[in-house]
């Protein structure tokens, strides 16, 4: 593909933003049933980035965020990661776990929630995905990392090395009465799966 992330932004950016409305309102829908409460979501910001980008979005590579990792397999290859700032993951496993106390460091049942969140709005997103492409996606276990965003990106660029040059972004802002989560959702698919997805969007051929 020789186009510029610029050129294919302005091409596909129509059928990005669908791809991130719907996982982003499947995924603010599968939190609300979790904690009960209403879940209202602002409009996804959605764009092509390239990897080595990443990390300035959140913030500089020595920014302290939690990462949920998952490998994506199937008729796509590649990597899942939902990646949240310290403030946005406690305030999120504080509301599932019914606490008023939004501040603090996150402890081991924090990290199991967060997990488990990050499982079940990942599959949200996956499903989107597999729905409007006809695509079979399939996520492995997540793993949960906080660290630095420097030492978390580490993780795919070191499995797939120079295989892939763009991601997907699907920025979202979920809010429950005065609480505000932040949350990026990440799909970075090698460079020939990254073509395939395309295609099946109808958007490259």
């Amino acid at each position: 593909m020789s186009l510029t992330l610029e050129e294919m932004n302005n091409m596909y950016l129509d059928v990005l933003k669908e791809v991130g409305n719907i996982g982003s309102g499947n995924a603010a829908s599968a939190l609300a049933k979790m904690i009960q409460k209403r879940i209202d979501m602002d409009v996804p910001n959605v764009r092509l980035l390239s990897f080595e980008d990443v990390a300035s979005v959140l913030g500089g590579e020595e920014m302290v965020v939690a990462g949920i990792y998952f490998q994506v397999e199937g008729d796509i290859d590649g990597n899942i990661m939902f990646l949240l700032d310290i403030s946005s993951s406690k305030v999120l496993t504080s509301m599932l776990m019914g606490r008023e106390d939004y501040t603090g460091d996150l402890d081991d049942m924090d990290r199991s929630a967060l997990q488990e969140i990050g499982n079940i709005l990942s599959g949200s997103y996956i499903s989107s995905l597999s729905a409007l492409t006809g695509l079979n996606l399939k996520l492995s276990v997540p793993s949960l990392c906080i660290d630095m965003a420097g030492a978390i990106l580490s993780v795919p660029a070191i499995q797939f090395s120079q295989t892939f040059d763009n991601v997907l972004l699907i920025e979202t802002i979920l809010t429950e009465g005065d609480y505000e989560v932040k949350g990026n959702f990440f799909l970075i698919p090698d460079s020939g799966s990254f073509e395939k997805l395309l295609r099946s969007l109808g958007v490259y051929s």
